[in-house]
């Protein structure tokens, strides 16, 4: 089979896709990587070194879009994926893109169409999709283990002020030190999102206040955003993320008419997101009774004695599926960003494949961006459109609100709801030299 050339933009959060592509042994060759950093360029150039990669090494993206490449993964910034995604789709490539899709309703037009329009693939990178926990999640809920959803929780809490300076490097015009609490929220809303199917309708946003834990690094945005989230079959889900919060947590949580299965509620670690607990009133699995165990990457079906007695007391039923190490794991995020990639590789081989597509990616999306409008506006409840529908997109064809000057124009939103974060230059300055410390 011929191998598909991919390229990546983005050398530092791409680096797990760049090994990926040299070292999974799949019928992939990564062909060209694109970074302004000279920094980042130099460290992927070792990496390539080491792997005896023929890879080209690009600083500029318009030189880095006329390699031969196949498919592109967009590892750039969070803010600026929709634009280099167009253009990769008008040029006739394959998108892989990294978290978010959009940060403006103009651009989500301009994506859906160009997907539409291309007929190529495009995925969305929400790996939290991939975790052995969530993706056992999902095939219990498609195979009806937990009947009708009802209820869920999606929790992204990082506390990322220790590492504020290595990824804002003091810049105070830095997406993460301007972006509203409610940006980042795909972590935690999307993987419910992903397993139930379910489309959101609806929302209401609350902002938690800007605390002095993001102040003292430079973040004008609160410390975190809890989205109230209708499903279009009635459900509803809360959605909690932030980032500068004390406790980190990754956890999802779903309450079915069966039952009820949830993620170790730990501190974000791998085994958190690698074990499950699962309560239901399947004849296999008495009512009452609580399963913990490890579930595997794969979506296979459940094997004998799965939910057998292993460990057993007296609610409790402890099974592992595998002791084994799995090399998935080492390409980051507990396995989650292999899969992400292999799924990707699989669509674009015409292969049965798990991917997150546009539609689904901008539900995600819009789910923290109409939360932030409704704090903006008392945290009114807010209509989340379906962008499936092309005559609901046009009204948001010229729609730029969001927190960036660059792409807002005259409809720039503020950092936070709450209020107006001065930041002293002295405090970018700081951070600056802690980034610059970091590097000798």
């Amino acid at each position: 089979m011929k191998k598909i050339k991919i390229g990546v933009l983005g050398g530092f959060r791409g680096k797990t896709m760049i090994d990926w592509c040299l070292h999974s042994g799949e019928d992939v060759e990564v062909v060209a990587i694109c970074d302004s950093s000279e920094t980042v360029r130099e460290a992927v150039q070792k990496s390539l070194c080491e792997a005896a990669s023929p890879a080209k090494l690009y600083e500029n993206f318009e030189d880095f879009l006329t390699h031969d490449m196949d498919a592109v993964v967009l590892a750039n910034y969070a803010n600026e994926h929709a634009p280099f995604a167009v253009r990769c789709l008008e040029k006739g490539l394959h998108v892989f893109s990294e978290v978010l899709p959009v940060q403006t309703l103009a651009e989500a037009v301009r994506l859906v169409e160009a997907v539409e329009k291309s007929g190529k693939i495009y995925a969305y990178g929400e790996n939290y999709c991939y975790f052995p926990a969530t993706l056992e999640m999902k095939r219990l809920y498609r195979k009806g283990v937990l009947g009708e959803f009802e209820y869920g929780e999606g929790e992204y809490v990082h506390n990322c002020e220790p590492i504020w300076p290595s990824i804002t490097y003091g810049d105070p015009e830095h997406w993460r030190n301007k972006m509203s609490a409610f940006f980042y929220c795909t972590h935690s809303a999307g993987p419910l999102l992903h397993i139930t199917g379910l489309r959101p309708v609806k929302v209401s946003g609350f902002e938690i206040p800007p605390n002095e834990r993001g102040r003292s690094v430079g973040a004008k945005g609160g410390a975190g955003a809890i989205e109230m989230i209708t499903l279009e079959n009635g459900a509803v889900v809360k959605s909690l993320h932030a980032c500068s919060l004390a406790k980190n947590s990754i956890w999802y949580s779903m309450y079915g008419t069966r039952g009820r299965a949830e993620s170790r509620r730990e501190d974000a670690s791998g085994e958190s997101v690698g074990k499950l607990y699962l309560k239901n009133d399947t004849a296999a699995h008495p009512a009452g009774e609580w399963a913990e165990y490890f579930p595997s990457f794969d979506s296979e079906e459940p094997k004998s004695g799965e939910f057998g007695v292993e460990g057993e007391s007296s609610h409790r039923v402890v099974v592992e599926r595998s002791k084994k190490p799995d090399a998935r794991l080492s390409f980051g995020h507990y396995g989650s960003d292999y899969l992400t990639m292999i799924n990707f590789v699989r669509a674009i081989q015409g292969k049965p494949a798990d991917i997150v597509n546009v539609y689904e990616a901008l539900d995600m999306a819009f789910t923290g961006m109409f939360a932030y409008f409704s704090a903006l506006d008392g945290n009114a409840s807010k209509q989340i459109p379906d962008f499936r529908d092309k005559s609901v997109r046009e009204q948001y064809r010229n729609d730029t609100r969001c927190c960036d000057n660059k792409a807002a124009g005259g409809q720039l939103l503020p950092s936070s709801s709450i209020r107006n974060e001065e930041i002293p230059p002295s405090v970018y300055a700081a951070v600056r030299k802690k980034y610059l410390d970091s590097l000798k």
